[in-house]
């Protein structure tokens, strides 16, 4: 087979994965992305579908670090490619997958950054809830930090996904997997107040013009003035924006409440599988990352805390 069978190949597997995975459209960009400068490699050395070896996964793992990309981004390029490996083997075009043989040196993982309880409660309140947008975005922010949705989910989140009476949210998460997340307090009447005015920015009345009814298929639940689903792009906006009052937030994101919300549970005391259910991880491994960063609270309050901890309660008592 020759360099250019990568094309059809590429083409059928990335077909493949969003059918029988279901991957979102945001995943399925990122495989492309991936084998796509892995073609453009294979093109260049001349490298044949049939060709595919560990030495040559290798040998494109280490142009990559040549280029400067971290072994975090390396190891996602390599999962991209088990895949298509895979798939050479299923379709008889070579004998043996060559992914297991890979290995990558590793890496400490990078603990999120999380901010504090105060910290949510002083964003949140910052926002001005006189105007539907003011009480949109309370609603968002409420939803990410007190139901840990992703900010895919939340911008995608459906009217019929929502049920205030029950207190619970129907998430679709990746792979299309669904998974219901609890609401609660502050939560379900930031969505309530947001609910009660959402048609205030599907049908303005500027006393310009007269309000125009518009068809009720507007099914999303966060809703711009343009009249359609609010985007990632515009709540990372309205998020930078009602952070930007304290110049230490300028580094968060969306996900960054997410962390929070895992964070925080973990510290009140939460069960670990109960948080990974509620996150939507489907390894545990993925979501004990944040017991380190309660274990740190817990060394905090500790020191903080305990009369033998620091050395002016260790000087107050003679050694035994």
């Amino acid at each position: 087979m020759s360099t250019a069978d990568w094309d059809t190949l590429i083409d059928r597997h990335l077909s493949r994965q969003s059918v029988e995975r279901g991957l979102s459209r945001h995943s399925m960009e990122a495989y492309a992305h991936d084998l796509g400068i892995f073609q453009s490699w294979c093109r260049e050395h001349e490298l044949a579908p049939a060709a595919l070896d560990a030495s040559s996964l290798t040998a494109y793992l280490e142009a990559l670090a040549d280029r400067g990309l971290a072994v975090s981004s390396q190891r996602r390029h390599l999962a991209s490619l088990r895949g298509l490996a895979r798939e050479l083997v299923d379709e008889k075009i070579i004998a043996r997958d060559p992914a297991p043989a890979v290995k990558l040196r590793p890496h400490p993982r990078r603990l999120p950054r999380t901010l504090s309880r105060i910290d949510v409660e002083n964003l949140i309140n910052a926002i001005d809830i006189k105007d539907p947008r003011g009480l949109r975005d309370r609603a968002m922010l409420e939803l990410a930090y007190g139901c840990g949705l992703r900010v895919s989910e939340l911008v995608g989140l459906q009217l019929h996904q929502v049920n205030l009476d029950a207190g619970v949210v129907v998430v679709l998460g990746k792979g299309g997997k669904e998974r219901m997340v609890p609401m609660r307090g502050a939560s379900i009447r930031a969505l309530k107040a947001w609910l009660g005015r959402r048609d205030q920015i599907l049908n303005p009345d500027d006393g310009k013009h007269a309000r125009k009814r518009i068809p009720r298929r507007v099914s999303a639940v966060f809703v711009t003035r343009l009249r359609r689903a609010m985007t990632r792009q515009g709540f990372f906006k309205a998020l930078k924006g009602w952070a930007s009052a304290d110049p230490r937030l300028s580094w968060m994101s969306p996900h960054t409440l997410r962390h929070c919300f895992a964070t925080h549970l973990l510290e009140g005391g939460a069960d670990l599988r109960a948080v990974q259910e509620m996150l939507g991880h489907s390894d545990i491994s993925t979501t004990q990352i944040y017991t380190h960063l309660s274990k740190s609270h817990l060394r905090k309050v500790h020191r903080t805390f305990h009369p033998r901890a620091t050395r002016a309660g260790a000087a107050e008592e003679p050694p035994a």
